[in-house]
């Protein structure tokens, strides 16, 4: 054994009670980007995405943590088009594509949060607010945003404490479990007050119809969308967090790997889902590259292999 990452991981029931994990189910962690999909409800809620006449594609990059990608950045164009401004009202840093070298220019619009920032631009634009302010935690964008979190996670609005995110957004420090119920009710909103759940509606399906601009080339939240057509409505997290809801069977999970490494957290939301039969046959086949656990060196020889071990409780 050369490495080892440790964890904890929860599956709930749409109850929120806990059918599976390892590790303590409401154990705090940083959600990071896995709650991009509560934080965008005020997009849709305020009335700010029929407003500016925002269509399914700009609301799932408010949802993405994305390559920056060309299809990224011209959709984020878009958006901020649309809504009156331009990257320059963008408070998240300036980043470079993924799969870029030190040659392409850091840019704020290729920020992998830059979808989410724009829809909070969307929100403060609607409501009349200065847009230099969109971030403050005590400003009304982030209020509205954290009333959201807290009522999709069932997490008092006492108990959940924040810090400044990678894109200087707002994150929440919140239990395990929590994370897995927000999931859990966006992927499964009937129980929802109705234009909650309208809203966690279009969420999903605009996931299901772009999971490339949720996250983009080579990675798992656009893959396990596009394999099982957003039936799977999955996020990652920066530092080993990832989450998902599964759409009709209401259930969510999320784990966070204690080394923050998202090699662990992606094969342990794929064993997951195979574990509990989430995945058909044909779609476990279409992600076998995620569950497969052979790796290979450069030259394609066979030198080691990852092993899922998913204690249960």
């Amino acid at each position: 054994v050369e490495s080892v990452h440790r964890g904890a991981w929860v599956l709930v029931d749409a109850a929120g009670e806990v059918l599976d994990g390892a590790g303590d189910p409401d154990q705090f962690v940083f959600t990071r980007s896995a709650t991009k999909s509560l934080q965008a409800l005020p997009l849709v809620e305020s009335g700010a995405l029929e407003h500016y006449g925002l269509e399914q594609q700009h609301l799932a990059l408010a949802l993405a943590s994305h390559n920056g990608e060309p299809e990224h950045i011209e959709v984020a164009a878009d958006a901020l088009n649309r809504i009156g401004l331009d990257q320059s009202a963008l408070l998240c840093g300036p980043q470079r594509p993924f799969a870029a070298g030190n040659e392409v220019a850091e840019q704020r619009i290729i920020n992998n949060c830059s979808g989410k920032h724009a829809g909070f631009l969307a929100v403060s634009q609607h409501l009349g607010l200065d847009p230099a302010n969109y971030l403050d935690p005590n400003g009304q964008v982030q209020q509205l945003v954290a009333a959201a979190v807290s009522e999709m996670t069932g997490v008092g609005r006492s108990l959940i404490s924040g810090a400044v995110d990678g894109c200087s957004a707002p994150t929440f420090f919140l239990p395990l479990r929590g994370l897995a119920v927000g999931l859990m009710r966006v992927a499964n909103p009937a129980s929802l007050q109705a234009s909650r759940a309208a809203a966690c509606g279009q969420l999903t399906a605009a996931a299901a119809a772009h999971p490339h601009l949720v996250a983009g080339t080579g990675r798992l939240c656009t893959d396990l969308m596009r394999a099982t057509k957003g039936r799977i409505f999955a996020k990652t997290g920066a530092e080993g967090v990832y989450s998902f809801g599964v759409v009709g069977a209401g259930l969510g999970f999320a784990c966070k790997a204690s080394d923050g490494n998202r090699r662990a957290s992606d094969a342990l939301a794929v064993a997951v889902l195979r574990h509990h039969n989430l995945l058909s046959e044909q779609e476990a086949n279409e992600l076998g590259r995620w569950s497969s656990p052979t790796r290979l060196n450069w030259d394609g020889i066979e030198v080691g292999r990852v092993e899922v071990v998913t204690e249960t409780t």
